[in-house]
């Protein structure tokens, strides 16, 4: 019996330990610390990270398989590096989930939590207009986007597409890794939000999703930096 719950807790810890790698990887990732596009070694990111190689292997695997990175044996990691071909499937995953979700939400999100968000990006908008750009504003930028796209996604009640959107929602933190982000192209996002809000505050799911589609072809441009 103690045999046997030695085991158990030797395994919990080392799942515990492959999703710390599994976080402190896309961590290093997102801080640039690891370069997007890098080809390191196991023992390289092993000692970027400060996992040991054990679990960190664990979570390469669940890395590749979600296609952030691909593992050459006996050569190296390979870290995937953003460009068009990424930035359009993307997008495509995006319109293909969200539609569908804001005419739920649309129809049938509750008010309170379309009020709230629409005080927050109000907000937003006032202090960048007034201050400009500047960690505060970008921090409160990202925070909002998970909020906004997270309240739209929660209204289908499907677990399946959650995990599936949360973990699409690292290829979005990686496509905005080169991306140049300025005071009015925060404004332009955060209206096209309002826009989107207005249309779900009324009960107008065609209005909204006509909305939402807009807001993406608008962003996926400024992904590729062509607006």
């Amino acid at each position: 019996m103690g045999k046997a719950k030695t085991v158990s807790t030797a395994l919990g810890a080392a799942v515990r330990m492959s999703d710390i790698a599994y976080q402190r990887i896309l961590e290093g990732l997102f801080d640039r610390r690891v370069p997007a596009g890098a080809f390191v070694s196991q023992n390289e990111l092993s000692a970027i990270v400060d996992v040991p190689v054990a679990p960190l292997r664990d979570a390469l695997r669940v890395l590749e398989a979600e296609g952030i990175l691909i593992i050459h044996p006996r050569s190296g990691i390979q870290f995937i590096r953003p460009g068009m071909e990424l930035t359009r499937a993307t997008y495509q995953f995006r319109a293909i989930i969200e539609r569908s979700a804001i005419r739920v939400f649309a129809e049938q999100g509750d008010e309170t939590v379309m009020n709230a968000l629409e005080i927050r990006h109000s907000r937003l908008l006032r202090s960048v207009e007034r201050d400009g750009l500047g960690r505060e504003q970008l921090e409160a930028m990202d925070a909002l986007e998970g909020a906004f796209h997270g309240a739209i996604i929660a209204s289908l009640h499907n677990t399946l597409i959650d995990s599936t959107y949360r973990r699409m929602h690292n290829y979005l933190r990686l496509l905005r890794l080169d991306r140049k982000i300025t005071a009015p192209i925060m404004v332009r996002t955060i209206k096209e939000h309002l826009d989107i809000l207005e249309a779900c505050s009324t009960r107008n799911a065609d209005a909204a999703e006509a909305k939402l589609q807009s807001h993406f072809q608008a962003a996926m441009q400024r992904n590729l930096g062509l607006v």
